[in-house]
């Protein structure tokens, strides 16, 4: 069994920093490609940022130029670097992977989210 566990949400100022992580960890498994999404209550989930096995990215438009997705493949890990923080991106943030394990083929696997609060 595969579990994708996140980390690093917390509150933080408008125009401030804050970067998040999420590791997978298992037994015979492949990452393919990786992602963030966010969601606020009453409100479907919104893709942020996907990032393939390669390094090739891609944004959302609301986050273009101030979040920087990465992926460290040798430790399983993903990064959501979040800059210039807004109060509109306050919202839970999830991790997504595209994963491999010999047991349940490829599917999706998703974190437990982690909550990210911008305010003054």
């Amino acid at each position: 069994q595969v579990q994708l566990v996140e980390s690093g949400g917390g509150l933080v100022q408008p125009g401030g920093s804050l970067r998040l992580s999420c590791a997978a960890s298992g037994n015979s498994f492949n990452i393919y490609a990786m992602a963030w999404y966010r969601q606020t209550p009453g409100k479907q989930r919104e893709l942020v940022a996907t990032i393939t096995r390669s390094g090739t990215t891609n944004y959302a438009d609301s986050v273009n130029g101030r979040f920087t997705i990465s992926r460290d493949n040798a430790k399983n890990t993903v990064y959501l670097q979040m800059n210039t923080l807004k109060p509109e991106d306050t919202a839970v943030y999830y991790c997504n992977a595209d994963i491999w394990t010999i047991a349940t083929a490829r599917r999706a696997y998703w974190g437990q989210g982690t909550q990210v609060t911008v305010s003054s």
